[in-house]
Protein backbone atom coordinates (compact mmCIF):
# COMPACT_ATOMS: atom_id res chain seq x y z
CA UNK A 1 0.00 0.00 0.00
CA UNK A 2 -1.22 4.25 -3.54
CA UNK A 3 -1.91 10.50 -9.47
CA UNK A 4 -4.30 13.29 -13.59
CA UNK A 5 -7.71 11.45 -15.28
CA UNK A 6 -9.51 14.47 -16.55
CA UNK A 7 -13.01 14.56 -17.52
CA UNK A 8 -13.61 15.22 -21.51
CA UNK A 9 -14.42 19.10 -21.00
CA UNK A 10 -11.48 21.40 -21.93
CA UNK A 11 -11.32 24.27 -24.41
CA UNK A 12 -8.56 24.09 -26.49
CA UNK A 13 -7.34 26.72 -28.50
CA UNK A 14 -6.00 25.54 -31.84
CA UNK A 15 -2.68 26.22 -32.90
CA UNK A 16 0.40 25.05 -34.92
CA UNK A 17 0.30 21.53 -33.42
CA UNK A 18 -3.07 20.83 -34.00
CA UNK A 19 -1.85 19.10 -36.79
CA UNK A 20 -0.43 16.91 -34.44
CA UNK A 21 -2.86 16.03 -32.25
CA UNK A 22 -2.09 18.72 -29.76
CA UNK A 23 -3.88 21.62 -28.58
CA UNK A 24 -2.75 23.77 -26.52
CA UNK A 25 -4.66 24.85 -22.88
CA UNK A 26 -5.99 27.69 -22.31
CA UNK A 27 -6.93 28.71 -18.78
CA UNK A 28 -10.80 27.61 -17.83
CA UNK A 29 -10.62 29.78 -14.81
CA UNK A 30 -13.45 32.82 -14.68
CA UNK A 31 -12.48 35.96 -13.10
CA UNK A 32 -12.68 36.23 -9.83
CA UNK A 33 -13.66 39.46 -7.51
CA UNK A 34 -10.91 38.44 -4.76
CA UNK A 35 -6.99 36.83 -5.16
CA UNK A 36 -7.83 33.73 -3.06
CA UNK A 37 -10.55 33.10 -5.52
CA UNK A 38 -8.00 31.97 -8.05
CA UNK A 39 -7.86 28.88 -6.69
CA UNK A 40 -11.34 27.94 -7.77
CA UNK A 41 -10.43 25.84 -11.19
CA UNK A 42 -13.65 24.58 -12.14
CA UNK A 43 -14.62 25.08 -15.87
CA UNK A 44 -17.74 25.20 -17.13
CA UNK A 45 -17.79 22.54 -18.76
CA UNK A 46 -16.84 20.32 -15.63
CA UNK A 47 -19.02 17.37 -14.67
CA UNK A 48 -22.72 18.52 -13.85
CA UNK A 49 -23.05 15.89 -11.20
CA UNK A 50 -20.34 16.92 -8.54
CA UNK A 51 -19.84 14.25 -5.53
CA UNK A 52 -19.98 14.54 -1.92
CA UNK A 53 -16.34 15.67 -0.44
CA UNK A 54 -16.35 12.05 0.99
CA UNK A 55 -16.87 10.30 -1.80
CA UNK A 56 -14.02 12.40 -3.70
CA UNK A 57 -12.24 11.34 -0.04
CA UNK A 58 -12.97 7.64 -0.96
CA UNK A 59 -11.68 7.97 -4.72
CA UNK A 60 -8.19 9.29 -3.73
CA UNK A 61 -7.82 6.48 -1.09
CA UNK A 62 -8.57 4.14 -3.53
CA UNK A 63 -6.47 5.26 -5.76
CA UNK A 64 -3.55 5.21 -3.23
CA UNK A 65 -4.06 2.18 -1.97
CA UNK A 66 -4.40 0.70 -5.39
CA UNK A 67 -2.20 0.51 -7.03
CA UNK A 68 1.53 7.57 -3.78
CA UNK A 69 4.40 9.10 -1.56
CA UNK A 70 3.47 12.73 -0.25
CA UNK A 71 0.34 14.90 0.35
CA UNK A 72 2.57 18.14 0.12
CA UNK A 73 3.07 17.04 -3.43
CA UNK A 74 -0.43 16.83 -4.03
CA UNK A 75 -1.13 20.15 -2.56
CA UNK A 76 1.55 21.90 -4.73
CA UNK A 77 -0.05 20.19 -8.39
CA UNK A 78 -3.51 21.84 -7.23
CA UNK A 79 -1.64 25.46 -6.62
CA UNK A 80 0.39 25.01 -9.63
CA UNK A 81 -2.86 24.74 -11.01
CA UNK A 82 -4.50 27.96 -9.67
CA UNK A 83 -1.17 29.94 -10.63
CA UNK A 84 -1.57 28.92 -14.19
CA UNK A 85 -5.07 28.73 -14.79
CA UNK A 86 -5.32 25.60 -15.56
CA UNK A 87 -7.09 22.57 -14.26
CA UNK A 88 -5.64 19.77 -15.29
CA UNK A 89 -1.88 18.00 -15.23
CA UNK A 90 -1.01 18.29 -18.72
CA UNK A 91 -2.62 22.11 -19.35
CA UNK A 92 -0.38 22.75 -16.06
CA UNK A 93 2.75 21.36 -17.55
CA UNK A 94 1.72 22.67 -20.92
CA UNK A 95 1.66 26.28 -19.59
CA UNK A 96 4.72 25.91 -17.60
CA UNK A 97 7.15 23.86 -20.35
CA UNK A 98 5.54 24.33 -23.51
CA UNK A 99 4.98 21.09 -25.99
CA UNK A 100 7.51 19.29 -25.07
CA UNK A 101 6.85 19.06 -21.15
CA UNK A 102 3.27 18.13 -22.52
CA UNK A 103 4.28 14.90 -24.71
CA UNK A 104 6.61 14.00 -21.71
CA UNK A 105 4.16 14.36 -19.00
CA UNK A 106 1.49 12.76 -21.27
CA UNK A 107 3.60 9.91 -22.00
CA UNK A 108 4.47 9.65 -18.19
CA UNK A 109 0.63 9.97 -16.95
CA UNK A 110 -0.53 7.06 -19.79
CA UNK A 111 2.39 4.34 -18.81
CA UNK A 112 2.05 4.58 -14.82
CA UNK A 113 -1.67 4.03 -15.06
CA UNK A 114 -1.45 1.46 -18.06
CA UNK A 115 1.10 -0.72 -16.19
CA UNK A 116 -1.12 -0.05 -13.41
CA UNK A 117 -3.76 -1.53 -15.04
CA UNK A 118 -1.18 -4.93 -16.31
CA UNK A 119 -0.08 -4.96 -12.54
CA UNK A 120 -4.41 -5.01 -11.23
CA UNK A 121 -5.11 -8.10 -13.91
CA UNK A 122 -2.11 -10.17 -12.43
CA UNK A 123 -3.17 -9.78 -8.97
CA UNK A 124 -6.82 -10.33 -10.22
CA UNK A 125 -5.89 -13.71 -11.78
CA UNK A 126 -3.27 -14.81 -9.72
CA UNK A 127 -5.53 -14.29 -6.10
CA UNK A 128 -8.84 -15.36 -7.68
CA UNK A 129 -7.52 -18.75 -9.11
CA UNK A 130 -6.55 -19.69 -6.08
CA UNK A 131 -9.87 -19.07 -4.35
CA UNK A 132 -11.46 -21.13 -6.91
CA UNK A 133 -9.13 -24.08 -5.94
CA UNK A 134 -10.36 -24.44 -3.22
CA UNK A 135 -14.04 -24.79 -4.43
CA UNK A 136 -14.47 -28.33 -3.50
CA UNK A 137 -14.73 -30.81 -6.81
CA UNK A 138 -12.72 -28.79 -8.80
CA UNK A 139 -9.78 -29.89 -10.33
CA UNK A 140 -7.01 -27.33 -9.53
CA UNK A 141 -6.42 -28.15 -13.45
CA UNK A 142 -9.51 -26.75 -15.10
CA UNK A 143 -8.34 -24.00 -17.41
CA UNK A 144 -11.70 -22.13 -16.33
CA UNK A 145 -10.47 -21.16 -13.00
CA UNK A 146 -6.56 -20.47 -14.38
CA UNK A 147 -5.48 -16.89 -14.40
CA UNK A 148 -5.53 -16.35 -18.09
CA UNK A 149 -9.32 -17.21 -17.96
CA UNK A 150 -9.73 -15.23 -14.86
CA UNK A 151 -8.64 -11.89 -15.92
CA UNK A 152 -10.44 -12.19 -19.15
CA UNK A 153 -13.89 -12.90 -17.02
CA UNK A 154 -12.99 -9.92 -14.67
CA UNK A 155 -12.16 -7.72 -17.39
CA UNK A 156 -15.60 -8.66 -19.94
CA UNK A 157 -17.71 -8.63 -17.04
CA UNK A 158 -16.55 -5.87 -14.34
CA UNK A 159 -13.45 -4.03 -15.74
CA UNK A 160 -14.42 -2.81 -18.59
CA UNK A 161 -18.07 -2.46 -17.90
CA UNK A 162 -16.95 0.15 -14.83
CA UNK A 163 -14.20 1.43 -17.13
CA UNK A 164 -16.86 2.56 -19.62
CA UNK A 165 -18.47 5.60 -17.20
CA UNK A 166 -17.64 8.91 -18.59
CA UNK A 167 -17.94 10.50 -15.08
CA UNK A 168 -15.89 9.39 -12.49
CA UNK A 169 -18.36 10.46 -9.65
CA UNK A 170 -19.77 7.30 -10.90
CA UNK A 171 -17.01 5.49 -9.24
CA UNK A 172 -17.24 6.93 -5.29
CA UNK A 173 -19.66 4.32 -4.01
CA UNK A 174 -17.43 1.52 -5.84
CA UNK A 175 -14.31 3.03 -4.17
CA UNK A 176 -16.24 2.99 -0.97
CA UNK A 177 -16.81 -0.40 -1.30
CA UNK A 178 -12.82 -0.66 -2.02
CA UNK A 179 -11.79 0.86 0.47
CA UNK A 180 -13.71 -1.35 3.29
CA UNK A 181 -13.00 -4.42 1.60
CA UNK A 182 -9.11 -3.27 2.30
CA UNK A 183 -10.03 -2.81 5.81
CA UNK A 184 -11.57 -6.19 5.76
CA UNK A 185 -8.17 -7.84 4.57
CA UNK A 186 -5.77 -5.77 6.79
CA UNK A 187 -7.89 -7.58 9.51
CA UNK A 188 -7.01 -10.96 7.94
CA UNK A 189 -3.46 -10.17 7.21
CA UNK A 190 -3.07 -9.05 11.20
CA UNK A 191 -5.04 -12.40 12.25
CA UNK A 192 -2.49 -14.21 10.56
CA UNK A 193 0.64 -12.59 11.37
CA UNK A 194 -0.40 -13.61 15.03
CA UNK A 195 -1.51 -17.26 14.31
CA UNK A 196 1.24 -17.72 11.24
CA UNK A 197 4.12 -15.87 12.05
CA UNK A 198 5.68 -17.79 14.83
CA UNK A 199 5.72 -21.18 12.88
CA UNK A 200 7.40 -19.62 9.51
CA UNK A 201 11.46 -19.50 10.22
CA UNK A 202 12.88 -16.00 9.96
CA UNK A 203 15.87 -14.97 7.25
CA UNK A 204 19.10 -14.53 9.04
CA UNK A 205 18.96 -10.80 7.83
CA UNK A 206 15.33 -10.39 8.73
CA UNK A 207 15.65 -7.03 10.75
CA UNK A 208 18.81 -5.41 9.36
CA UNK A 209 16.86 -2.21 8.47
CA UNK A 210 18.34 -1.12 5.08
CA UNK A 211 20.10 -2.76 2.57
CA UNK A 212 22.56 -1.16 -0.36
CA UNK A 213 19.29 -1.92 -2.94
CA UNK A 214 16.63 -0.33 -0.73
CA UNK A 215 16.28 2.81 -2.68
CA UNK A 216 14.48 -0.06 -4.73
CA UNK A 217 11.50 0.03 -2.02
CA UNK A 218 11.19 3.56 -2.88
CA UNK A 219 10.25 2.87 -6.20
CA UNK A 220 7.52 0.59 -4.87
CA UNK A 221 6.27 3.05 -2.13
CA UNK A 222 5.73 5.55 -5.43
CA UNK A 223 4.22 3.27 -7.31
CA UNK A 224 1.55 2.38 -3.81
CA UNK A 225 0.93 6.28 -3.11
CA UNK A 226 0.72 8.42 -6.51
CA UNK A 227 -2.47 9.50 -7.02
CA UNK A 228 -1.29 12.46 -8.95
CA UNK A 229 -2.16 11.60 -12.18
CA UNK A 230 -6.08 11.48 -11.55
CA UNK A 231 -6.03 14.21 -8.86
CA UNK A 232 -7.22 17.05 -11.17
CA UNK A 233 -10.03 14.88 -11.98
CA UNK A 234 -10.85 14.16 -8.18
CA UNK A 235 -10.34 17.63 -7.26
CA UNK A 236 -13.00 18.96 -9.88
CA UNK A 237 -15.68 15.90 -8.51
CA UNK A 238 -15.81 18.28 -5.04
CA UNK A 239 -18.35 21.02 -4.61
CA UNK A 240 -17.03 24.38 -4.98
CA UNK A 241 -13.57 23.14 -5.01
CA UNK A 242 -10.67 24.91 -3.37
CA UNK A 243 -6.74 24.42 -2.73
CA UNK A 244 -7.76 24.81 1.27
CA UNK A 245 -10.46 22.08 0.58
CA UNK A 246 -8.34 19.59 -1.35
CA UNK A 247 -5.98 20.08 1.17
CA UNK A 248 -7.87 19.03 3.88
CA UNK A 249 -9.28 16.04 1.67
CA UNK A 250 -5.44 14.97 0.76
CA UNK A 251 -4.20 15.14 4.60
CA UNK A 252 -7.18 12.99 5.23
CA UNK A 253 -6.95 10.55 2.80
CA UNK A 254 -3.28 10.28 3.36
CA UNK A 255 -3.31 9.43 6.65
CA UNK A 256 -5.99 6.68 5.93
CA UNK A 257 -3.56 5.59 3.32
CA UNK A 258 -0.57 5.25 4.98
CA UNK A 259 -2.44 3.87 8.33
CA UNK A 260 -3.27 0.83 6.09
CA UNK A 261 0.19 0.81 4.07
CA UNK A 262 1.84 0.65 7.34
CA UNK A 263 -0.48 -2.31 8.62
CA UNK A 264 0.14 -4.02 5.54
CA UNK A 265 3.87 -4.17 5.39
CA UNK A 266 4.54 -4.20 9.54
CA UNK A 267 2.09 -7.56 9.10
CA UNK A 268 2.92 -8.94 6.09
CA UNK A 269 6.90 -8.19 6.87
CA UNK A 270 7.08 -9.70 10.69
CA UNK A 271 5.07 -13.28 9.17
CA UNK A 272 7.50 -13.51 6.29
CA UNK A 273 10.42 -11.38 6.57
CA UNK A 274 13.10 -12.37 3.44
CA UNK A 275 10.87 -14.85 1.82
CA UNK A 276 7.58 -12.12 1.74
CA UNK A 277 6.72 -11.72 -2.27
CA UNK A 278 5.78 -8.71 -4.15
CA UNK A 279 2.38 -9.92 -4.10
CA UNK A 280 1.88 -10.68 -0.46
CA UNK A 281 -0.79 -12.92 -0.85
CA UNK A 282 1.63 -15.28 -2.76
CA UNK A 283 3.26 -16.07 0.47
CA UNK A 284 0.17 -17.41 2.00
CA UNK A 285 -0.59 -21.25 1.42
CA UNK A 286 -3.22 -22.45 -0.34
CA UNK A 287 -5.37 -24.93 1.97
CA UNK A 288 -5.46 -21.26 4.48
CA UNK A 289 -9.11 -21.09 4.47
CA UNK A 290 -9.25 -17.59 5.87
CA UNK A 291 -6.91 -16.71 3.54
CA UNK A 292 -9.40 -17.63 0.83
CA UNK A 293 -11.84 -15.55 1.69
CA UNK A 294 -9.15 -12.64 2.09
CA UNK A 295 -7.75 -13.48 -1.70
CA UNK A 296 -11.13 -13.19 -2.86
CA UNK A 297 -11.75 -9.80 -1.22
CA UNK A 298 -8.49 -8.54 -2.69
CA UNK A 299 -9.23 -9.95 -6.11
CA UNK A 300 -12.38 -8.09 -6.21
CA UNK A 301 -10.66 -4.38 -4.22
CA UNK A 302 -7.97 -4.38 -7.72
CA UNK A 303 -10.85 -4.96 -10.23
CA UNK A 304 -12.89 -2.28 -8.49
CA UNK A 305 -8.99 -0.14 -8.36
CA UNK A 306 -8.77 -1.19 -12.58
CA UNK A 307 -11.19 1.75 -13.47
CA UNK A 308 -9.68 4.56 -11.71
CA UNK A 309 -6.58 3.91 -13.76
CA UNK A 310 -8.69 3.20 -17.08
CA UNK A 311 -10.10 6.86 -16.92
CA UNK A 312 -6.51 8.04 -16.46
CA UNK A 313 -5.22 6.80 -20.16
CA UNK A 314 -8.16 7.56 -21.89
CA UNK A 315 -8.26 10.87 -20.67
CA UNK A 316 -4.30 11.51 -22.16
CA UNK A 317 -5.14 9.94 -25.42
CA UNK A 318 -8.35 12.24 -25.44
CA UNK A 319 -6.11 15.41 -24.56
CA UNK A 320 -3.13 14.52 -27.08
CA UNK A 321 -5.09 13.06 -29.94
CA UNK A 322 -8.55 14.19 -29.94
CA UNK A 323 -8.34 17.52 -28.48
CA UNK A 324 -9.97 16.62 -25.21
CA UNK A 325 -13.44 15.34 -25.98
CA UNK A 326 -14.24 12.10 -27.27
CA UNK A 327 -17.72 11.17 -28.96
CA UNK A 328 -19.57 8.16 -27.51
CA UNK A 329 -18.48 5.68 -30.39
CA UNK A 330 -14.43 6.84 -29.76
CA UNK A 331 -15.01 7.04 -25.85
CA UNK A 332 -16.18 3.45 -26.21
CA UNK A 333 -13.46 2.44 -29.30
CA UNK A 334 -10.42 4.15 -27.17
CA UNK A 335 -11.38 2.01 -23.63
CA UNK A 336 -11.92 -1.15 -25.50
CA UNK A 337 -8.70 -0.41 -27.08
CA UNK A 338 -6.77 0.33 -23.94
CA UNK A 339 -7.89 -2.12 -21.94
CA UNK A 340 -7.75 -4.84 -24.57
CA UNK A 341 -3.75 -4.41 -24.39
CA UNK A 342 -3.18 -4.09 -21.11
CA UNK A 343 -4.94 -7.25 -20.94
CA UNK A 344 -3.10 -9.10 -23.67
CA UNK A 345 0.08 -7.56 -21.86
CA UNK A 346 -0.83 -9.23 -18.33
CA UNK A 347 -1.10 -12.80 -19.66
CA UNK A 348 1.95 -12.76 -20.97
CA UNK A 349 3.78 -11.14 -17.30
CA UNK A 350 3.04 -13.00 -14.17
CA UNK A 351 5.74 -11.81 -11.91
CA UNK A 352 4.29 -8.43 -9.82
CA UNK A 353 7.58 -7.51 -8.46
CA UNK A 354 9.72 -6.19 -11.65
CA UNK A 355 6.60 -4.50 -12.47
CA UNK A 356 6.05 -2.81 -9.45
CA UNK A 357 9.43 -1.02 -9.25
CA UNK A 358 10.03 -0.08 -12.88
CA UNK A 359 6.56 1.56 -13.05
CA UNK A 360 7.34 3.33 -9.27
CA UNK A 361 11.24 4.55 -10.45
CA UNK A 362 10.44 5.27 -14.51
CA UNK A 363 6.92 6.78 -14.16
CA UNK A 364 5.58 7.50 -10.52
CA UNK A 365 8.56 8.70 -9.38
CA UNK A 366 8.77 11.89 -11.94
CA UNK A 367 5.13 12.32 -11.80
CA UNK A 368 5.57 12.55 -8.23
CA UNK A 369 8.49 14.57 -7.28
CA UNK A 370 9.79 16.35 -10.27
CA UNK A 371 7.29 17.49 -12.45
CA UNK A 372 4.92 19.13 -9.66
CA UNK A 373 8.03 20.81 -7.86
CA UNK A 374 9.55 22.29 -11.38
CA UNK A 375 6.35 23.67 -12.19
CA UNK A 376 6.20 24.94 -8.75
CA UNK A 377 9.45 27.05 -8.77
CA UNK A 378 9.02 28.07 -12.57
CA UNK A 379 5.08 29.54 -11.37
CA UNK A 380 5.27 30.31 -7.79
CA UNK A 381 7.11 34.61 -7.07
CA UNK A 382 7.18 33.52 -3.94
CA UNK A 383 10.88 34.20 -2.47
CA UNK A 384 13.14 30.83 -2.25
CA UNK A 385 13.46 31.17 1.41
CA UNK A 386 9.23 30.11 1.58
CA UNK A 387 8.26 26.64 2.89
CA UNK A 388 6.97 25.80 -0.27
CA UNK A 389 10.10 26.89 -2.65
CA UNK A 390 12.44 24.82 -0.21
CA UNK A 391 10.28 21.55 0.00
CA UNK A 392 10.25 22.14 -3.87
CA UNK A 393 14.54 22.37 -3.99
CA UNK A 394 14.53 19.15 -1.95
CA UNK A 395 11.97 16.93 -3.66
CA UNK A 396 13.30 17.67 -7.00
CA UNK A 397 16.84 16.05 -6.46
CA UNK A 398 15.45 13.25 -4.61
CA UNK A 399 12.83 12.28 -7.14
CA UNK A 400 15.83 12.29 -9.79
CA UNK A 401 17.96 10.32 -8.08
CA UNK A 402 15.34 7.62 -7.39
CA UNK A 403 14.39 7.59 -10.63
CA UNK A 404 17.87 7.26 -11.90
CA UNK A 405 19.46 4.70 -9.30
CA UNK A 406 16.00 2.97 -8.95
CA UNK A 407 16.13 1.92 -12.66
CA UNK A 408 19.39 0.86 -12.21
CA UNK A 409 18.87 -1.45 -9.39
CA UNK A 410 15.61 -3.00 -10.23
CA UNK A 411 17.84 -4.27 -13.28
CA UNK A 412 20.61 -5.32 -11.61
CA UNK A 413 18.88 -6.51 -8.50
CA UNK A 414 15.69 -7.84 -9.84
CA UNK A 415 13.18 -9.29 -7.17
CA UNK A 416 12.72 -13.19 -6.59
CA UNK A 417 9.36 -14.02 -7.82
CA UNK A 418 8.04 -17.32 -7.31
CA UNK A 419 4.49 -16.75 -9.13
CA UNK A 420 2.45 -20.06 -8.45
CA UNK A 421 4.31 -21.89 -6.53
CA UNK A 422 3.49 -23.45 -2.72
CA UNK A 423 5.86 -21.81 -0.39
CA UNK A 424 7.89 -24.32 1.15
CA UNK A 425 6.61 -23.86 5.04
CA UNK A 426 3.17 -24.74 3.58
CA UNK A 427 4.15 -28.60 2.83
CA UNK A 428 2.39 -30.79 5.22
CA UNK A 429 6.05 -32.80 5.27
CA UNK A 430 7.27 -31.75 9.24
CA UNK A 431 10.90 -30.37 8.89
CA UNK A 432 13.27 -27.32 10.83
CA UNK A 433 15.41 -24.28 9.24
CA UNK A 434 18.36 -23.85 11.61
CA UNK A 435 19.69 -21.20 9.22
CA UNK A 436 17.63 -19.30 6.59
CA UNK A 437 18.84 -16.89 4.36
CA UNK A 438 16.68 -15.57 1.11
CA UNK A 439 18.91 -18.07 -1.13
CA UNK A 440 19.86 -20.76 0.59
CA UNK A 441 17.66 -23.21 3.49
CA UNK A 442 19.24 -25.75 5.06
CA UNK A 443 17.01 -28.52 6.26
CA UNK A 444 17.53 -30.30 9.30
CA UNK A 445 15.48 -33.06 11.42
CA UNK A 446 12.01 -33.44 11.43
CA UNK A 447 10.46 -30.48 13.87
CA UNK A 448 6.64 -29.73 13.47
CA UNK A 449 6.97 -26.07 12.18
CA UNK A 450 3.55 -26.15 10.07
CA UNK A 451 0.73 -28.14 10.73
CA UNK A 452 -2.17 -28.06 8.57
CA UNK A 453 -4.68 -27.00 11.45
CA UNK A 454 -2.99 -23.19 11.54
CA UNK A 455 -4.96 -22.83 8.81
CA UNK A 456 -8.09 -24.10 9.67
Amino acid sequence: MRAGTRPQHLLPAQDNHAAMGYQRQDPVIPLQRDLDDRETLVSEHEYKEKTCQSAALFNVVNSIIGSGIIDFSLVLLIKGGALSGTDTYQSLVNKTFGFPGYILLSVLQFLYPFIAMVSYNIIAGDTLSKVFQRIPGVDPENVFIGRHFIIGLSTVTFTLPLSLYRNIAKLGKVSLISTGLTTLILGIVMARAISLGPHVPKTEDAWVFAKPNAIQAVGVMSFAFICHHNSFLVYSSLEEPTVAKWSRLIHMSIVISVFICIFFATCGYLTFTGFTQGDLFENYCRNDDLVTFGRFCYGVTVILTYPMECFVTREVIANVFFGGNLSSVFHIVVTVMVITVATLVSLLIDCLGIVLELNGVLCATPLIFIIPSACYLKLSEEPRTHSDKIMSYVMLPIGAAVMVFGFVMAITNPQDCTHGQEMFYCFPDNFSLTNTSESHIQQTTQLSIVNISIFQ
